[in-house]
């Protein structure tokens, strides 16, 4: 399969150079020139989510990735659970916070890590050189964990990661600036858009690129994407074994790339009759769903920190799909909620048992707000709430104790390096 440029419709490029190359022409995100069909869906939910991911995902990647090869980068990548958890007769929580840096990135990210080593290794045998890449990524929170530990201690893979200072959990924020080797990272005097801004314009200089090797890890990579479909297969799955049919998917959405691959997993086949599109005051997409006018506002800061982004970078995709399936844009609600609306949300999973966090606690109101009575909602659970200890136990109330994977790195030094939000800086701080 072939993946074309969403911008430059001309420029069209194997799986393998779609990842390594993370972003095509003039920015343009790569997309893949059809969509897999499975017609035999019940077939593929009853298998295990490691097998069943091989055959999601090999239709995609087989001119590079024998499904021998693929099977083994699953396996490695996908070896943590992602649970259903019932939170009441009509709502369910996709716990996507297994994994080692306690995130649903680590799936992206693991996976991403696992093609990116094959592909280095292949391209080396081929030409008896190794070209050093550097991995250029943005983060608003959880993907600048989940990719430093999936790429941490990778020969000939450097990663150089920016946050925004000062606008993500303390605690998030020690899990990808205390590893150190060949992971750096730069706090950013600006908000993730600045960040993100960078990163498009670093793209953009085709000399630097050129001679640093650069490739970026945020969900703008195919290879992130992709992997993510996965999970929605199996929430269905396990939500089928239950009984439950009429499936709506309510997704904390900040950059948009959890909600594509929702979408991309539906026009693969899965049963999952409409999403909704769950936001904080970052709204951009909740207003352009209800007047289609794309308006984006300054970023705001919030408590759902990985959610502050009003220019996302994955909508392009979202419009993409919904043309190439001939679905209309009204299979997506828009809901966006306020700082108190937030904290209620929180207080009420709290309520009925349950410890979130504010990007589920967001997702969850959604579906309090959408959900009709013949349909059945799943939201999904972005990050376990130990990532978010201060806002939670301020909050609810009560204390969070740490697991091991926070607890092992909270009283680590930070070893960030301070970046103005200047592309002539980053740009001397890369060739340096």
């Amino acid at each position: 399969m072939k993946f074309y440029n969403l911008k430059e419709n001309d420029e069209r490029v194997s799986f393998a150079q779609a990842v390594k190359q993370g972003l095509g022409k003039n920015q343009g995100l790569f997309f893949p020139e059809t969509m897999p069909k499975f017609d035999n869906i019940d077939e593929l939910l009853a298998l295990p989510l490691v097998e069943r991911s091989v055959k999601i995902l090999l239709p995609f990647v087989e001119e590079d990735i024998n499904e021998k090869e693929l099977t083994e980068i699953v396996t490695d990548a996908f070896n943590f659970p992602a649970v259903l958890q019932p939170i009441s007769n009509e709502r369910a929580i996709l716990e996507l916070f297994h994994g080692p840096t306690l995130a649903f990135k680590d799936f992206g990210a693991r996976f991403m890590a696992k093609c990116l080593q094959a592909f280095v290794a292949k391209d080396a045998k081929a030409t008896g050189q190794t070209k050093p890449l550097t991995i250029l990524t943005a983060t608003s929170g959880d993907t600048g964990a989940a990719v430093a530990h999936a790429f941490h201690g990778i020969d000939n893979i450097r990663v150089v990661i920016m946050y925004p200072k000062g606008k993500i959990s303390l605690l998030q924020e020690k899990m990808f600036t205390t590893l150190g080797g060949n992971i750096e990272t730069l706090m950013v005097d600006g908000d993730f858009d600045d960040c993100q801004a960078l990163v498009k314009k670093s793209f953009d200089d085709n000399e630097l690129a050129t001679t640093i090797g650069l490739n970026s890890a945020n969900s703008i990579n195919i290879s992130r994407l992709l992997a993510q479909i996965c999970y929605y297969f199996e929430a269905v799955a396990q939500a089928k074994k239950a009984g439950n049919d009429d499936i709506v998917m309510s997704v904390p959405s900040g950059n948009f790339g959890n909600l594509t691959a929702g979408l991309f997993a539906k026009a693969m086949g899965l049963p999952i009759k409409r999403f909704i599109a769950a936001t904080n005051s970052n709204d951009t997409v909740p207003r352009y769903l209800q007047d289609g006018a794309w308006q984006p506002h300054k970023t705001v800061a919030t408590m759902s920190n990985a959610m502050d982004v009003s220019e996302p970078s994955n909508w392009p995709r979202v419009e993409a799909i919904c043309e190439q399936m001939g679905w209309p844009l009204s299979l997506v609600t828009g809901i966006a909620l306020s700082e108190h609306d937030t904290a209620a949300a929180l207080v009420q999973l709290y309520q009925v048992g349950y410890l979130s966090e504010p990007h589920a606690a967001i997702a969850a109101q959604a579906l309090t707000l959408e959900l009709t009575d013949d349909e059945t909602g799943i939201f999904l659970g972005t990050a376990h709430p130990a990532k978010f200890k201060d806002v939670v136990e301020s909050i609810l109330g009560q204390m969070i104790s740490l697991p091991k994977e926070l607890a092992d790195c909270a009283g680590e030094p930070i070893l960030s390096k301070d970046l103005a939000a200047d592309f002539t800086e980053l740009r001397a701080y890369l060739l340096g």
